[in-house]
């Protein structure tokens, strides 16, 4: 582990010499990218030299000890001796855990894509509150949240909601809230008080850019027509709607929100974009099952991940055990408790994994 950091802090100190140099402060494309580089091994770095000199301190504080002393100065340096072996620990799993290999799509923006599952009427209601804890989340985090598709019902639900989270580390935030969420409460628009079980799947995927995943124009298909609104009624009378096709693939995404058929085309190409982007990830990620998500988890789509009892004000989230008693809090979007609790579970699973690597 020491070697890795001195050789990572050499970088750090490369870099800086490079930063400096008046032919990159020239080039702007060429400082950004070194400034990134630099800016994302700081924090690792700062902590290397934490370790060093608690290390430091706790060797002298031990030499000291050895030598003869005052019984209230020998109590001061067995506090200290105690306190410094702590900050050693702690600071080591720390080092650890920030050693980890990244997820290189952490940083990337997301999208969002929200279905009602079994439950009718209800679980459509159910994708629009988790819509809304999502969007509140992203307030809080001050992202950017814009609709992609919606298919929207009369009483206010959606049976789908696609949706764009644009904000440093969206994804690394979001990623484990794939799955199905499960919601247990008395349906408003149920008379004798029965306590409904419904579902919604969320699925959440990094968004691709253009130069990470090129699609050939001969692939793709592209038809308009009218978009129409809930029940049927016509929305617009001009073809602004647009479907598009992979061809090699198979994969359709409609869009019909917006006015414009330019727009509409856009977005579906957006969400396009990310979920093939997605299904070459899931083939890379089967070939090597060693890599694999070694999520919380599976990450399949199809797994039950959360339940959300109205009735007793609970959130559980199945993969980690995890019970808190503040739904409404949840729904309103206070969602850092869970997701740093899910982050933390993969870090001990993948810390875990590359433990029994080692002893292979």
């Amino acid at each position: 582990m020491l070697e890795k950091l001195q050789s990572l802090e050499q970088k750090y100190e490369e870099l800086n010499r490079e930063m400096s140099d008046p032919e990159v402060l020239s080039d702007p494309q060429t400082y950004n990218k070194l400034a990134k580089a630099h800016s994302d091994l700081g924090e690792i770095v700062g902590k290397y030299r934490e370790y060093r000199q608690v290390l430091a301190d706790l060797d002298d504080a031990e030499m000291m000890a050895e030598a003869p002393q005052e019984a209230d100065f020998a109590a001061l340096l067995d506090e200290e001796i105690a306190t410094l072996s702590k900050d050693k620990e702690r600071l080591e799993s720390e080092l650890q855990v920030l050693l980890l290999p990244k997820d290189p799509n952490d940083d990337k923006n997301v999208i969002v894509e929200i279905r009602a599952g079994t439950g009718g009427e209800e679980a459509a209601l159910f994708a629009g509150t988790l819509f809304r804890m999502y969007s509140r989340y992203a307030e809080v985090e001050r992202w950017k949240v814009d609709i992609l598709s919606s298919n929207a019902t009369e009483l206010g639900g959606f049976k789908e909601i696609i949706f764009v989270i644009e904000g440093k580390g969206a994804y690394s935030r979001l990623k484990f809230e794939s799955g199905v969420h499960r919601v247990q409460r008395i349906p408003t628009t149920e008379a004798g008080g029965r306590i409904h079980t419904s579902t919604a799947t969320v699925a959440v995927l990094p968004e691709a850019e253009e130069v990470e995943l090129h699609i050939e124009a001969n692939d793709l298909k592209f038809d308009v027509y009218r978009s129409s609104g809930p029940g049927g009624q016509s929305v617009n009378t001009t073809d602004s709607a647009v479907r598009v096709t992979h061809l090699p693939t198979g994969l359709v995404v409609a869009c019909q929100d917006e006015k414009s058929q330019l727009k509409n085309k856009e977005k579906a190409l957006k969400i396009l974009r990310a979920r093939l982007y997605d299904q070459l990830q899931e083939e890379a990620e089967q070939e090597q099952a060693a890599a694999r998500r070694s999520q919380v988890g599976t990450g399949e789509r199809s797994e039950r991940i959360r339940t959300y009892n109205f009735p007793q004000g609970r959130v559980t989230d199945h993969r980690i055990n995890l019970t808190l008693y503040k739904l409404d809090l949840v729904v309103d979007g206070d969602l850092d408790e869970i997701i740093d609790a899910l982050i933390t579970a993969d870090e001990v699973e993948r810390l875990k994994e590359t433990v029994d690597v080692h002893h292979d």
